[in-house]
């Protein structure tokens, strides 16, 4: 829907964002994983579930509403329509409107519109595009990651239909929502997808590298895993002309190069890519890539180390290891560019830096929920499994809302006893620190929670083009 001025949630910088007021809804993604991996066809259907977050509220941290989306799609990440990318200077449609949900099925390769308006809490599906559409125009299929840029949704997709590669981008159109193509010219030796961002002042995009379809679909591949064929790579991309200009690779033994989190500054060129695990030491790892005179360049700046544990208490993959690996699974950057969170979906570990230096970050927070052995309690949740997975912050960077879910198939391998879905809140101190918010859980009987939007915008759903 056109707008006669810009729709009051964009906001021209991310200094300026952080003024928003605070969210009072939150919405997250769910799924049936007996469905999602074939083991039934009677489970309950993938939804889109609306949470009160207002504290103010009485049915603050309760499931207020929801709209059901059929079953065995796997609803993964998803993202808004549009966001302040549609105040760039050269975006060609400034009043659009922040309305509906982009919603991919991992797994059943449709994709989902949803409209949040003109009731927020009770959305409504508005058009579900088949794969069809989507293998036909763009040669791709399993859609991942949505992004709203400055002149068309952009989505990524992990590879083709066959099962296999390449992945790549694609886009939508901003009122329409049809599938236009291809966003590669020149994809140079790009082959695995996973994320993709930008630094639209630049004219730069980023992009990372998980594994193909059929890599993942079944779970974690150990001959491939240990063989150094998941990802290990982030791509440089001129963003205008859509031509691949440059591979900066970390080591074949750094797999699983996942989430992008580029500075929110758009003056600035760095940004923050996690990996999963090192084949060497169990370990995972926070990158910091930028540019300089000499070009891009990448480097190791966090390391957490795997932890011992009791062969006795690990699941039947992690045995010979007699260790638990961290698995950092997402990480998220505060729009001042401050605060740098890290999920250990593995240890249960959810991480605070400072990332003032974003080639020095200092640990300044860390709390405990799930994790393979440790199952750290929540007060209010009690007992837990798995662990702080998708992680969401808010504008003004004082709440981070967590999941538990990574992916059915790889849920399984790592918690072989049934991960129980929760959600919860985190409250951060603006000077640093974190803490769990005791009163604050939700739980999601026989569904799995994967990524959450906030009411609005939040820390990863928007990009800038002002400082």
């Amino acid at each position: 829907m056109a707008l006669w001025k810009p729709d009051p949630s964009f906001y021209p910088s991310a200094r300026m964002a952080i003024q928003a007021p605070p969210e009072r809804l939150a919405y997250v993604v769910t799924f049936d994983p007996k469905t999602a991996l074939g083991k039934s066809t009677a489970g309950k259907p993938d939804s889109l579930a609306v949470i009160d977050v207002d504290s103010s509220s009485s049915s603050c941290g309760r499931i207020v509403g929801r709209i059901e989306l059929g079953a065995g799609n796997e609803l993964h990440h998803f993202g808004w329509n549009a966001c302040s990318a549609a105040l760039c200077p050269y975006a060609p449609h400034p009043h659009v409107e922040r309305r509906y949900f982009i919603i991919p099925g991992l797994r059943s390769s449709r994709i989902f519109i949803v409209d949040t308006k003109p009731d927020p809490r009770h959305p409504a599906l508005v058009r579900t595009i088949e794969p069809q559409e989507v293998a036909s125009r763009t040669g791709y299929s399993r859609p991942h990651t949505v992004h709203c840029g400055p002149d068309a949704i952009y989505m990524n997709a992990l590879g083709a239909p066959n099962g296999e590669g390449p992945g790549g981008v694609f886009l939508l159109d901003h009122d329409s929502f049809d599938v236009l193509g291809r966003w590669e010219v020149d994809r140079g030796p790009q082959y695995l997808a996973y994320d993709f961002w930008w630094h639209l002042g630049h004219d730069a995009a980023i992009t990372s590298e998980w594994g193909t379809p059929s890599m993942v679909e079944n779970g974690v591949n150990p001959d491939l895993l240990l063989g150094g064929r998941y990802g290990h790579a982030i791509h440089i991309w001129d963003l205008r002309k859509r031509r691949h200009l440059q591979t900066l690779d970390l080591g074949a033994e750094q797999q699983m190069v996942l989430e992008l989190r580029p500075s929110h500054d758009p003056t600035r060129t760095y940004g923050f890519v996690g990996v999963v695990v090192s084949t060497k030491d169990l370990s995972a790892s926070v990158w910091t890539w930028f540019r300089d005179e000499k070009g891009w360049h990448i480097r190791k700046t966090i390391e957490v180390p795997a932890e011992p544990a009791d062969p006795n208490q690990l699941p039947p993959a992690l045995k010979p290891f007699k260790a638990v690996p961290p698995l950092i699974t997402d990480i998220n950057l505060s729009l001042d560019d401050r605060f740098l969170y890290v999920s250990c979906w593995g240890t249960g570990e959810f991480q605070q830096y400072d990332v003032s230096d974003p080639f020095q970050p200092k640990l300044t927070g860390s709390i405990r929920l799930g994790g393979i052995t440790s199952r750290a309690p929540h007060a209010k949740g009690g007992e837990l499994n798995g662990g702080p997975q998708m992680v969401e912050l808010s504008r003004d960077g004082r709440r981070v809302y967590l999941t538990n879910s990574l992916y059915a198939s790889w849920d399984e391998q790592f918690y072989p006893e049934g991960l129980r879905g929760w959600m919860t809140k985190i409250d951060c101190n603006p000077n640093g620190g974190i803490k769990v918010d005791d009163g604050f859980f939700v739980p999601f009987e026989g569904e799995r929670p994967h990524q959450v939007r906030l009411e609005g915008g939040d820390s990863s759903s928007d990009s800038f083009c002002y400082p």
